[in-house]
C-alpha cells in the first residue's frame, strides 16, 4: 500500500503537464483499491470548457473505469483544495476521501464553506489537507507570478 505522498507526487506530475500546456497547474489522481484508475490535469483552456478542472476530468475517467457514476471507495488526490464545483461533483459521486496539497484561501470549498462536513449534505467525505503542501503551493505561486509578469 502506497502513502499519500506517493499518489500526490503523481498528481504533481499531472500539474506540471498542465503547466507545460499553458494551463493552471493543477493535477489529480483517482485511486481505487490501491490502484490508480485515473489521472488528469486542468484543461479548461485547451478544451474551452470551464468545467474541465483536473478533479472533474479524473472523476469522469474513474466513472468510466468503474462502470458507475457512484465512486464509493475512491480516493482523489489533488494538488490544491478543490473549488465549489469540484467539491460538489465529489459529493455527488460519493467518493470516500479527498487528499489535497495546498489550501486555496480565496476559492477553496473546504476553507470557505466546509462542504464535506455540512450536516445538510447527505454524504460526508474524509479530507486530508497539506500533503506535499509546500511543493504544490510553490507550483501555483510561481505560475501566477510568471503570468503577472507577462
Amino acid at each position: 500500500m502506497h502513502t499519500h505522498a506517493y499518489y500526490m507526487d503523481m498528481a504533481i506530475e499531472q500539474a506540471l503537464e498542465a503547466q507545460e500546456q499553458g494551463e493552471v497547474p493543477v493535477g489529480a489522481v483517482a485511486v481505487f483499491d490501491n490502484k490508480v484508475i485515473a489521472r488528469a490535469h486542468n484543461s479548461s483552456i485547451s478544451l474551452r470548457d470551464p468545467t474541465a478542472h483536473a478533479e472533474i476530468l479524473a472523476l469522469r475517467q474513474a466513472g468510466l473505469a468503474l462502470g458507475n457514476y457512484r465512486l464509493t471507495g475512491l480516493s482523489l488526490y489533488v494538488t490544491i483544495e478543490p473549488c465549489i464545483m469540484c467539491a460538489g461533483a465529489m459529493l455527488h459521486a460519493r467518493i470516500r476521501q479527498l487528499v489535497f496539497g495546498a489550501r486555496d484561501e480565496k476559492a477553496g470549498a473546504l476553507t470557505l464553506f466546509d462542504l464535506f462536513h455540512n450536516t445538510r449534505m447527505n454524504h460526508r467525505i474524509e479530507a486530508v489537507a497539506g500533503v506535499r503542501e509546500s511543493a504544490t503551493a510553490i507550483l501555483l505561486q510561481e505560475f501566477f507570478k510568471k503570468k503577472r509578469r507577462s
